[in-house]
């Protein structure tokens, strides 16, 4: 049995890929100005920062390659840039304005030598096996048709020691399930909140160790997902 939420057709999926891009490159403009940003987005962003950090401190070296997919206009690439050790951080989206919109920040900031935005699919990543140290991806997962194969692209490119941090919205409660599975899907439509043991199951399904689980956030609950390359 596949530990996909579901599995759509080819065709099915190129459709939710098209909705999700056409509604984000509207959106890339105002998306900064957004009130999500104090209620999901910033709690998202520390949290990544917080476990790079804690993730780093443990590393012989504290020299580490990230790549944020689903990265929007790369706020989280440009505070991460300011890390030690931040080598190269490639923020990843499948919307063509968001991208445009992370190479005028990426332009502004101090540490624009490190920073890279790319437009393309999670699904299929266009990076190379085994270059990453760090890869994280704050609430854009619901909008992956084929989740297990974005989960699986993400072990592909991430290096032994390499770090997972996936973060979406918990939908294991009334307050998430009503946010999410009724707002969300209404204002979005074609989206996909995975319960955290799906979740759980395509993440350890793709060689994945150690995983903690954690839901944070109590107005917008969200599922944190926090997994290590063995």
């Amino acid at each position: 049995m596949s530990s996909d939420p579901y599995t759509p057709s080819t065709d099915s999926r190129a459709s939710t890929k098209a909705h999700a891009r056409a509604q984000f490159e509207k959106w890339a403009l105002s998306y900064d100005r957004s009130w999500l940003n104090e209620l999901v987005f910033f709690p998202s962003i520390r949290r990544c920062l917080a476990e790079i950090q804690s993730w780093r401190a443990a590393r012989p070296t504290p020299a580490f390659r990230m790549l944020d997919v689903g990265c929007g206009t790369g706020t989280l690439l440009t505070l991460a840039a300011r890390l030690d050790g931040a080598e190269r951080l490639i923020g990843l989206d499948y919307a063509a304005q968001m991208v445009r919109r992370a190479h005028e920040k990426f332009a502004g900031s101090p540490h624009a030598e490190k920073l890279l935005a790319l437009q393309g699919d999670a699904e299929h990543l266009p990076l190379a096996d085994e270059s990453v140290d760090v890869v994280t991806c704050c609430n854009s997962f619901h909008h992956y048709p084929h989740q297990s194969a974005a989960i699986a692209e993400f072990r592909r490119v991430l290096r032994p020691g390499g770090l997972l941090i996936l973060i979406d919205g918990f939908r294991d409660n009334v307050i998430g399930w009503v946010i999410f599975d009724v707002g969300v899907a209404l204002a979005e439509g074609r989206v996909h909140h995975a319960p955290w043991s799906q979740v759980r199951a395509m993440i350890e399904a793709a060689g994945f160790a150690g995983l903690r689980q954690e839901k944070m956030n109590v107005l917008a609950p969200l599922l944190v997902n926090i997994a290590r390359v063995a």
